[in-house]
């Protein structure tokens, strides 16, 4: 029965954890979808697995029993959005690890522009800014169904979102005030906003370089 107080781990590990193409794999996925951790992938692919082997179940059954367990599977992926349309039970087999994050509520909170990354979009649902269907959600891994989609908004004042260039722009106004008090030269807050040289030439460098264009 396990102890109630702690959850009971529901997804599984791979077989060759360590295979360089799974960790790419897992690496850009973590990077384009915000994910904290491993655990937020293998608990979509636990929900993908159980997907597919209850679509092969389905397929093992006589033709008499299928046709109600094949729309009630269907009907269900359906409603969560995974799929649209008129699909077919193979096409179920099919389906993809992104097809179940991009039903993350984090993704979609991204997806419709209510946050500048994933990144952000995950900082806005654990500090309890957005809500879906008129309840705050903290949870960013929280499935969205199709329904719930259209109901997710911000939770009371709504967030003003900074856009890149303003904010390289208020980035190089706040070296600016910087470099005043400090007292230092005008030209000074461009090195810190990040406009220095690439390759900057030192003292003794250039005085090494004159010598020897004089000996020529």
């Amino acid at each position: 029965m396990g102890d109630p107080k702690f959850a009971t781990k529901k997804y599984g590990t791979p077989k060759k954890p360590w295979d360089k193409k799974l960790l790419e794999t897992e690496r850009n996925l973590r990077q384009l979808y915000g994910l904290r951790n491993k655990r937020e992938i293998r608990g979509m692919e636990a929900t993908l697995r159980a997907k597919r082997r209850n679509a092969k179940n389905v397929l093992a059954l006589p033709l008499e029993k299928r046709a109600a367990k094949e729309k009630e599977l269907l009907d269900s992926l359906i409603k969560m959005g995974v799929m649209r349309g008129k699909p077919a039970l193979q096409d179920v087999l099919s389906l993809s690890l992104e097809s179940f994050l991009e039903r993350r509520l984090q993704t979609i909170v991204w997806r419709k522009n209510l946050a500048n990354s994933p990144k952000q979009a995950r900082q806005f649902i654990t500090h309890g800014h957005i809500s879906v269907n008129g309840t705050k959600v903290t949870v960013p891994s929280f499935f969205v169904s199709k329904d719930e989609e259209a109901t997710i908004t911000y939770h009371g004042k709504p967030m003003v979102l900074q856009s890149p260039q303003q904010k390289q722009k208020d980035a190089k106004q706040l070296a600016k005030d910087f470099a005043q008090m400090r007292g230092e030269p005008a030209g000074t807050e461009t090195k810190l906003a990040g406009e220095q040289e690439e390759n900057p030439i030192s003292p003794e460098a250039a005085e090494a370089a004159q010598e020897a264009e004089e000996g020529k």
